[in-house]
């Protein structure tokens, strides 16, 4: 089993054995069979670097802008020109001499340009990709779980599935019929994830102080986390959660910060 090594500059970076393909439209932009994941030292998450022989450089220009502080002191920025469209800043190189010789794109499903599909094998992946570190198991439960939000209990169950996943709380997905739906509203905000899909959401109504979307359901989860198809969870982050009796200590992650402001009645 190989290990994840780390450079001087704080990188941390894994070889993998994946075929890696990503594509700008129809335009395959990367084919490689000897990526490597790299974590930049402010990034929870991976991304993928690739070797310069196994990236069309045809494509990319050098940055007319650079981006400044952005992946870390990269050393070089790219301008990426496919079919016409010309795309700022959506390849780099890492200012580490174990990562010399590769190149890093974004995803336009997480920075919002770069390259659009990406595949590992033939399996289409989304966001980043996904970290061979990282485990998410659900599970079904008997445990009684109450949610509070201002002291009103807005959900009530014995039959949650719990939510396990490595670096966040246990998350609480709660049948639909044991949750006051009726006290929230349903809004326009979605968000993706490469290990479960793409959620949905909710938000309390009326005038507490409660941050939006603080409710959300996979309607349709990856396989692997097929038990929560269509159940709920609250953000413990912003709620009082009861597990068998023992109220659950609010924790600080990513998401403490980020939930969003509340919107408007």
């Amino acid at each position: 089993m190989r290990s994840v090594r780390t450079t001087p500059e704080g990188f941390l970076w894994e070889p993998s054995e994946r075929w890696v393909r990503g594509r700008k439209g129809d335009v395959t932009v990367v084919d490689s069979r000897h990526p490597v994941l790299v974590w930049e030292p402010d990034r929870p998450v991976p991304l993928y670097a690739f070797p310069r022989d196994e990236v069309r450089e045809g494509l990319l220009r050098p940055a007319k802008n650079p981006r400044t502080g952005k992946h870390s002191g990269s050393q070089i920025f790219y301008d990426l020109e496919v079919d016409g469209e010309l795309l700022e800043n959506a390849a780099w190189t890492y200012p580490a001499d174990d990562l010399a010789g590769h190149i890093a794109f974004e995803w336009s499903e997480r920075g919002g340009r770069g390259l659009d599909h990406w595949y590992e094998e033939e399996e289409e992946i989304f966001i980043h990709p996904k970290d061979p570190h990282h485990r998410v198991d659900a599970l079904a439960s008997s445990r009684h779980v109450q949610v509070e939000i201002d002291g009103r209990v807005v959900a009530d169950t014995r039959r949650p599935v719990l939510l396990f996943e490595t670096g966040l709380p246990v998350r609480y997905y709660i049948p639909r019929e044991d949750v006051r739906l009726d006290l929230f509203g349903s809004t326009d905000h979605s968000t993706g994830c490469p290990y479960k899909g793409t959620a949905e959401y909710w938000s309390l109504r009326g005038d507490l102080d409660v941050p939006g979307n603080i409710v959300w359901s996979y309607p349709d989860p990856l396989p692997t986390v097929a038990a929560i198809k269509g159940l709920l969870a609250f953000y413990n982050e912003a709620v009082d959660i009861t597990v068998d009796g023992e109220r659950i200590e609010r924790p600080v992650t990513p998401f403490t910060e980020t939930l969003s402001p509340r919107p408007s009645s």
